[in-house]
């Protein structure tokens, strides 16, 4: 088969990211094959192997896809300079919501096929330290603005902290839904943050995001 025309390449890529997309919601990393992509879009493996020649070119480009995905999704409003913005930045990663949850299903199924290739590996290093880069902002600025219990922390090393803490509940909440409820994971992010200052909000239910009516969990 011969390649897509160039005017018709970025419209056909793009109902190609849909399919991997449709792929991962509902099978995860274990389920995404070129096979199971082409049925999803009713096309063929040898139309897809124009833009993936290996299954390590689907994986990247689906790990990519996940990463941009996660970036548009709605966020809330950061409330103020400091802790309060960690505190939203971090409530965005929790799993508040279905959607929070299949995203992190999503994300952990992953995890796997990233360790065994060492390039994937070092690509999904470079997104968790495009993350603490994010946070590290709102934390320093926490500790210009007296809210952190050691104004002399280093602010790297509690981004780190703040994102592990994360996604360790991630984890958890993603085995143990009852025991870590959306409420009981916001309790536990504001005890983290206590822990680091003086002055986090007290509000213990701001989850819901604003444009988003009806989603008192997030």
């Amino acid at each position: 088969m011969p390649p897509p025309a160039p005017g018709d390449h970025e419209a056909r890529r793009k109902d190609v990211s849909e399919a991997v997309w449709a792929v991962l919601a509902d099978k995860g990393f274990g389920g995404l094959t070129l096979r199971a992509v082409a049925a999803a879009m009713n096309g063929s493996t040898g139309m897809l192997m124009h833009y993936f020649p290996t299954k390590r070119a689907l994986i990247a480009h689906a790990l990519d896809l996940l990463e941009v995905r996660s970036a548009e999704r709605p966020r809330r409003v950061r409330p103020a300079e400091g802790l309060p913005s960690v505190r939203a930045m971090l409530l965005d990663i929790l799993l508040l919501t279905p959607d929070d949850t299949a995203r992190n299903r999503i994300w952990v199924s992953s995890w796997d096929l990233a360790l065994a290739d060492e390039g994937l590996a070092g690509e999904q290093a470079g997104r968790y330290a495009r993350l603490r880069g994010m946070v590290r902002p709102h934390l320093e600025a926490a500790g210009r603005l007296g809210q952190l219990s050691d104004a002399a922390a280093d602010a790297e090393q509690l981004a780190a902290a703040a994102v592990a803490f994360t996604h360790g509940l991630v984890v958890q909440a993603l085995f143990d839904p009852d025991r870590f409820s959306a409420d009981v994971q916001t309790a536990m992010l504001d005890d983290f943050l206590a822990s680091l200052g003086r002055a986090v909000v007290a509000d213990r239910h701001p989850s819901r995001r604003p444009g988003l009516p009806g989603r008192a969990a997030g």
